[in-house]
């Protein structure tokens, strides 16, 4: 499946779980090079909310890496998604017990 479909399907994901995605200019030094954003929770007018935000200058291939890592922590059991997405979800989980 193309990088700019299962961002679209993840996107989608991520909104069904009110997750706030958006795209914004992160400065990259050259430790960090590989992060390209993630996720996060705010304080919204509405109480706190989770927020993925990705580096707008990042390849689609690095936005689904960013939103996938960030989406599996998540029950996704309820969504209506492909099983293309649901495989790359379940990669991107965490083992049981480790740290995040």
């Amino acid at each position: 499946m193309k990088s700019a479909v299962m961002l679209e399907l993840l996107e989608a994901a991520a909104d069904q779980l009110a997750i706030k995605v958006s795209y914004e200019p992160l400065q990259v030094g050259i430790q960090n090079a590989a992060m390209r954003g993630g996720l996060c929770k705010v304080k919204a007018a509405n109480g706190m909310q989770w927020r993925v935000i990705i580096d707008k200058r990042a390849t689609d291939d690095e936005r689904v890496q960013t939103l996938a890592t960030a989406l599996a922590g998540f029950d996704t059991s309820e969504l209506v998604l492909p099983e293309k997405a649901r495989e790359l979800l379940r990669i991107y989980a965490r083992p049981a017990g480790r740290a995040a």
